[in-house]
């Protein structure tokens, strides 16, 4: 099936961005056009509350205990792909997200996962499942517009498989300054051309446009990227951080622009939604159409 995971700009939380922002309302059977009833997520563990006395507790702070044991040895490495069988719950007992009543496993990858899932996931072998019991700090992914529970939770997770991945994109250079030769805005944005396209319009503040993108902090961290997950991705620019609203309409279909986005114009230094990242960012984006 194809991949969970919606790129930032959206900010639509789905398990990759987050799994997931909200509780979701408790599954009930579905009586499909001539099928059987659609499978539910399953009820709560008796343990949900608190991990049981001989669960295991890594230096982070998660705590996890094995509900089935792994049919191979190979385990998914930090970046790769991998898909899981999940339901999540939160300490009273309410679901938070399951995979179970789509009746088939949910692919992302691992840089998207929140940390604690993602942490117990390396461990883990094909085959293994795990519950695992998540403090609040390991509940959000370091993502752009993708948050986890608002508090500690409980997942059990089963590695269905994965997939090895590249490594992320590497940062640009100047990915600390924008350079002498880059362009500035009066609102303190600044850009500079990386390639230039044969379009001839320009998107409006509330266009639907199509981009490839990789996003990364002053220091070299790659944060998002929807080049490296091989999806394009398409939103209404009257929907993003004002960065983006402000620097893609200087763009034609077929440029593509590296920005320096100063802290106010992107999420701010105490951003609003848990995991965005804070302070100054750098995008390369590549517009690829307009809606």
């Amino acid at each position: 099936m194809a991949s969970r995971f919606l790129s930032f700009p959206v900010g639509v939380a789905t398990l990759v961005a987050g799994l997931l922002a909200a509780p979701m309302a408790a599954a009930q059977p579905i009586e499909p056009l001539g099928g059987a009833p659609r499978p539910v997520a399953p009820a709560a563990p008796s343990d949900v509350a608190a991990p049981p006395a001989d669960a295991t507790k890594s230096p982070s702070g998660l705590t996890w205990k094995v509900l089935a044991k792994p049919k191979g040895t190979a385990h998914p490495g930090a970046h790769d792909k991998v898909s899981i069988n999940f339901t999540g719950w939160a300490p009273d007992g309410e679901i938070i997200a399951s995979s179970i009543p789509d009746g088939e496993p949910w692919t992302l990858l691992m840089d998207d996962a929140i940390k604690g899932i993602s942490e117990a996931l390396v461990q883990m072998a094909k085959g293994e499942k795990r519950r695992l019991w998540i403090p609040a700090e390991l509940a959000t992914t370091g993502r752009p517009k993708r948050r986890g529970p608002a508090g500690p939770s409980v997942f059990d997770v089963e590695l269905v498989g994965f997939v090895k991945m590249p490594d992320p994109i590497a940062a640009p250079e100047d990915v600390d300054a924008a350079p002498a030769d880059a362009k500035k805005t009066p609102s303190g944005l600044a850009y500079k051309f990386l390639k230039r396209g044969k379009g001839k319009q320009h998107p409006g503040a509330d266009s639907t446009v199509e981009v490839h993108y990789s996003g990364w902090t002053p220091d070299g961290k790659l944060f998002d990227s929807s080049v490296r997950r091989g999806q394009p991705t398409r939103f209404p620019l009257n929907a993003v951080i004002k960065g983006w609203t402000e620097g893609v309409q200087l763009m034609v279909v077929g440029d593509k622009a590296r920005f320096w986005i100063p802290g106010a114009l992107a999420y701010g230094d105490k951003p609003s939604s848990s995991g965005a990242p804070t302070g100054p960012l750098v995008f390369d984006i590549e517009l690829l159409s307009i809606k």
